[in-house]
């Protein structure tokens, strides 16, 4: 039934009107008879009777596709439809055997006859990992000490031989060690590498331990590195650090058509537990920053965050900051626009605009997994769902919408990977669940959308 459905997502969207945040719905332009699919589009196949367990914006209907997959991450899907997994611990499925495996790797899936289900897979890779892309015939994975990729086989699920080394050496301890990857014109590849601690504190995560000033950790971290994506066997001093100061970015998309890097970061925590801000403050604060990352820009980190509260960047307390201040955090540059604060934005994927039945007046949008807050306490935790987030001109419109989320509860979806098929489905996984989602807007499912 669709009642129970829209009356979760409008549950959702009451927590996100008491923050001040404007969430919508609909996404623009899922007016009625706007969901038809593309000419020439092939109806997608029947969506489950509850849609997965998801509640999801009007119009859009849903089919778990995978489960029990372990702490699945971030995804990405190859121009004949192959879906691509990365696996950061847990079992791995091929067939109908399980691997029982605790290293994680790559898992690959294929729907060979369009019926929704996948009728091959596979599992493979050398380790743990948090992220994979698939550029020009290569499949590569971001294991946490490195890059590699695999040239992929036509017609073939799983690469053959082993893979190359791309990158390697990265720093792989600490509160982060997670890479996310992203790919520029020409042979660019970035590689988004995060901070090993909260606030470069002297001591991490001690209360009121004093910061370390200058920050050790902004040579080799908390920020995003360019490499050459054919050049094998690089350390990251044959890198060029392109941006500073990004705490943990491990959303990081290219606007497709652009050399524009978009990044979502996962701000600080503990203003409460560690310098007696109050609840409130420290639930509300510090906002996730939405960036559209420039070459030699400095974003803050650890002296600066974002203060929702008087909507700019202030020094942190571990710097003299008193939640107020702004002294050297004037330097730092600016988000494009801010979510609620420890939302935990893991994975960004672009849409493409109209021909997937994301009607948005031709100028796509931008997903965002958010995989949901632990540092609210004593206040309700939040955050739980996939946001859309529309374009207009080329840059965000300041609003987003809830996309999906559980139907089940509001810590039911942990979402931590988002990516968007060629035929304009949304696929979604929950590293918590170890599941994976496939939604579709339902205009694009011609007839018996149900099963």
């Amino acid at each position: 039934m669709r009642t129970p459905r829209r009356r979760s997502l409008l549950g959702g969207l009451a927590r996100d009107l008491a923050c001040g945040i404007a969430v919508a719905l609909a996404l623009p332009g899922a007016a009625a008879g706007q969901g038809r699919p593309a000419a020439g589009a092939r109806p997608g196949p029947p969506c489950a009777a509850d849609d997965g367990g998801l509640a999801l914006a009007d119009g859009f209907c849903a089919r778990l596709v995978a489960r029990n997959l372990g702490a699945v991450r971030q995804l990405a899907v190859a121009p004949d439809g192959t879906l691509y997994a990365a696996l950061s611990r847990g079992s791995a499925f091929t067939g109908k055997q399980e691997l029982t495996s605790s290293i994680g790797g790559v898992l690959a899936f294929r729907d060979a006859n369009g019926d929704g289900d996948f009728d091959e897979r596979a599992a493979f890779g050398p380790g743990p990992g948090n992220a994979v892309a698939v550029v020009d015939g290569h499949l590569y994975f971001a294991l946490r000490d490195r890059i590699v990729r695999w040239r992929l086989t036509p017609g073939r699920l799983e690469p053959v031989g082993d893979p190359e080394t791309i990158v390697r050496d990265l720093p792989a301890d600490g509160d982060h060690y997670a890479k996310a990857i992203a790919f520029g014109p020409g042979s660019t590849l970035y590689v988004s590498v995060a901070s090993a601690s909260n606030s470069c504190q002297k001591v991490n995560r001690l209360s009121a331990s004093p910061g370390r000033d200058p920050c050790p950790e902004l040579a080799r971290r908390a920020g995003i590195w360019r490499f050459d994506r054919n050049r094998p066997g690089q350390t990251e001093a044959d890198g060029t650090r392109f941006a500073t100061g990004i705490r943990n970015g491990s959303a990081i998309a290219v606007r497709p058509g652009t050399d524009e890097l978009w990044v979502a970061m996962n701000g600080r925590d503990q203003l409460s537990q560690s310098w007696g801000f109050s609840d409130q403050v420290n639930a509300e604060n510090p906002g996730e920053e939405l960036l559209l990352v420039r070459p030699g820009q400095d974003y803050g980190w650890p002296y600066c965050y974002w203060s929702v509260q008087y909507g700019r960047k202030v020094l942190a307390p571990e710097y003299g900051g008193d939640g107020k201040s702004v002294g050297r955090c004037a330097r730092a540059a600016d988000p494009v626009m801010v979510f609620p604060a420890h939302w935990a934005p893991l994975a960004l994927a672009f849409g493409p605009g109209p021909a997937s039945g994301l009607d948005t007046g031709g100028q796509g949008g931008l997903f965002v997994a958010m995989h949901g807050s632990w540092n609210r306490a004593p206040l309700p935790q939040a955050g739980y769902r996939v946001v859309y987030v529309p374009f207009a001109n080329g840059r965000p419109t300041g609003r987003f919408v809830t996309f999906a989320a559980s139907a089940d509860g509001a810590t039911g979806l942990r979402a931590a990977g988002v990516a968007v098929a060629p035929d304009g489905s949304v696929y979604i996984s929950d590293d918590n669940a170890g599941k994976i989602w496939r939604v579709w807007r339902r205009g694009n499912q011609g007839p018996g959308t149900r099963d």
